[in-house]
């Protein structure tokens, strides 16, 4: 096809990278000045909730990514050695500790050692069981640490994962992620500070363990569902983008009239600031 209306461009190639390269360099320009009016209001309360904050220190690593193994092979079994079971084996608690405090799982059985060995690893010395090959490897494991101080008083499942991820035994406490949103903000602000893949099990204790507890609601955890579309709604269904605009607009303000009649819940005001 020929076009005969063609008409000859009255700039030169030249000029032509000129003209766009300052127009890109405008909008970037835009966004930087953006970020750093932000960086300056930052030095009162910010006002958006998840705002990045200086922190006390020079931080040392840039996201945390924490793995819950929700009924996944027993530490001792995997890194924590227990020679005393090697020894035990066999015979009845009581006969070795003495009474046991009554719980729903004092009547177990006998002591039972791992069905795995154990070797020093590494320059660490690090005990790695056998179900570990790949680990003993000391450019591996060497570069793992290993927290085993962490213990508790709690025989029950859903106290001791209150503890694991608030810190605390009991109901209501704000979870790990909600505290590092709240003292250091989040970089990103198109998505949430502290998201939750949901594997297809909610540990005991469920949601709360991931909650805000007393802190504003936008900083729990926004849970991703096991499955194509794992937030609800996310994807907009109409193929004319002047109607999906719409309807965020109508949407937004149903939001805003929920919030106002509930005389501005953090919960509900929390949802609707992760969801957009």
């Amino acid at each position: 096809m020929h076009c005969h209306r063609f008409q000859p461009t009255p700039f030169s190639r030249r000029d032509l990278l000129r003209r766009c390269a300052l127009g890109f360099g405008g909008v970037a320009l835009q966004a930087l000045l953006r970020e750093e009016s932000i960086a300056a209001a930052n030095a009162d309360p910010p006002s958006e909730p998840l705002a990045p904050r200086t922190p006390h220190f020079p931080p040392k690593a840039r996201n945390v990514i924490f793995l819950y193994m929700d009924g996944g092979p027993s530490q001792v079994d995997t890194f924590d050695y227990k020679p005393l079971l090697e020894k035990y084996h066999g015979r009845d608690p009581r006969e070795v500790i003495g009474d046991l405090a009554p719980t729903q799982f004092d009547n177990v059985g006998k002591v039972l050692k791992s069905q795995w060995s154990f070797q020093r690893r590494g320059q660490s010395g690090a005990w790695v069981s056998d179900l570990f090959p790949h680990l003993a490897d000391p450019e591996v494991i060497d570069e793992i640490a290993f927290i085993k101080s962490m213990t508790s008083k709690f025989s029950e499942h859903t106290s001791a994962n209150y503890f694991l991820h608030t810190g605390s035994g009991l109901q209501g406490r704000p979870s790990m992620g909600a505290w590092l949103g709240y003292g250091l903000g989040t970089m990103n602000r198109n998505l949430p500070g502290f998201v939750v893949l949901n594997g297809g099990l909610i540990p005991p204790g469920g949601l709360d363990c991931f909650g805000s507890g007393f802190l504003p609601a936008a900083y729990q955890g926004s849970v991703f569902l096991p499955r194509e579309q794992p937030i609800a709604n996310i994807h907009p269904n109409e193929v004319n983008p002047e109607l999906q605009r719409n309807k965020l607009r109508l949407i937004s303000r149903l939001d805003q009239s929920v919030l106002a009649a509930s005389g501005g819940d953090p919960q509900i005001e929390g949802m609707i600031g992760n969801y957009e």
